[in-house]
């Protein structure tokens, strides 16, 4: 019995889903900028960006072979990771890349899993990454947003039927594609008034010797590209 159930469970993970109708892709996407463009809604709403920005850093460091050494998330959704290995060098360099593209990047992923019909996979592979994610997790604040997103995505996936998966797993994957450009946006108004002197841009200028700015314009196209990408696939086109 015990093993039927893990492999009924594989098979539901890795099993495809019915594509959901038109009406209900378009819902999620403005059900998402909703989430976005309001500001009151945004400031709980950009923590899941934070989540995936430190998660981003987090991931790229480990993969580049610097040692990580914890994540903090705050209540202003401000984050911080901390890696130790060579101050400069291409693994330092991608690893402060990482933070502002993860978000979209991830989307881009989700969205090719959606457009595949793996949309148990989407969420299951969420809750894989925010486990993993939470095993570095240094202040009490941060556990609690990566534990109460992770039963989020379990509850789904667990008890939520197809119709409700699929509405959640787009509204998801929505939210991660259009939220990409407006932290981009934050960061270079916050720069041109003079603060975030060491945002990650700032960083990447000071170790490349390439203009903070044209590291901001490159976050901005990412998260443009992911959009344009990952909404195509979303739409079906």
């Amino acid at each position: 019995m015990e093993t039927t159930s893990i492999s009924e469970l594989w098979d539901r993970v890795v099993g495809t889903q019915p594509d959901p109708p038109s009406w209900l892709v378009m819902a999620t996407a403005l059900i998402a900028m909703g989430a976005i463009v309001p500001n009151g809604l945004w400031r709980v709403s950009r923590n899941v960006v934070t989540i995936a920005h430190e998660g981003g850093h987090a991931l790229v460091a480990l993969l580049s072979g610097r040692r990580l050494e914890g994540i903090r998330l705050h209540s202003d959704t401000s984050g911080l990771t901390v890696s130790r290995g060579r101050p400069t060098g291409l693994g330092m360099i991608l690893t402060a890349a990482a933070g502002y593209t993860a978000p979209p990047l991830l989307g881009l992923g989700g969205a090719w899993l959606l457009a595949s019909g793996h949309v148990t996979a989407l969420l299951w592979t969420a809750i894989g990454l925010l486990a993993g994610m939470l095993v570095m997790i240094r202040n009490a604040y941060g556990a609690l947003v990566v534990v109460l997103t992770g039963t989020v995505f379990f509850l789904v996936s667990w008890l939520g039927a197809d119709r409700v998966q699929a509405a959640f797993g787009y509204a998801a994957v929505w939210f991660l594609l259009l939220a990409g450009a407006r932290p981009v946006h934050e960061l270079q108004r916050k720069r041109g008034q003079g603060q975030a002197t060491d945002s990650d841009a700032d960083q990447l200028g000071r170790l490349t010797h390439v203009p903070g700015g044209v590291w901001v314009a490159t976050f901005a196209a990412v998260a443009v590209v992911c959009l344009l990408g990952g909404g195509r696939w979303l739409l079906g086109l």
